[in-house]
């Protein structure tokens, strides 16, 4: 059975720092591209940030420079360091788990920046 499951979301105020963890199971985590996506009240999800089996990373314009994707794959870990966070990161942030056609999905984490 797969799971990834993602922690470290939470309420922080502008400007601070949050780092979210997703811990896979089920699946060979190294040969997996990962990727973080979030979803805003009343909005479509979207592509925050994706980082290959090379280590190969991307991010959506409004993240960059501030977010960092790494992942461990001697502990089946993708994380998402996040920095300066602004009110409009608010949101629950997806972990995702994606080769060829297969995808995978955590149940999300919620983040709240707000004063």
């Amino acid at each position: 059975q797969v799971q990834l499951v993602e922690s470290g979301g939470g309420l922080v105020q502008p400007g601070g720092s949050l780092r979210l963890s997703c811990a896979a199971s089920g699946i060979n985590f190294s040969i997996y591209n990962m990727g973080w996506y979030r979803q805003a009240p009343g909005k479509q999800r979207e592509l925050v940030a994706t980082i290959t089996v090379g280590d190969s990373a991307n991010y959506r314009d409004s993240v960059k420079g501030r977010f960092t994707i790494s992942r461990d794959n001697a502990k089946n870990t993708v994380y998402l360091q996040m920095n300066s966070l602004k009110p409009e990161d608010t949101a629950v942030y997806y972990c995702n788990a994606f080769m060829n056609i297969r995808a995978y999905w955590g149940q999300g984490t919620q983040v709240t920046v707000s004063s």
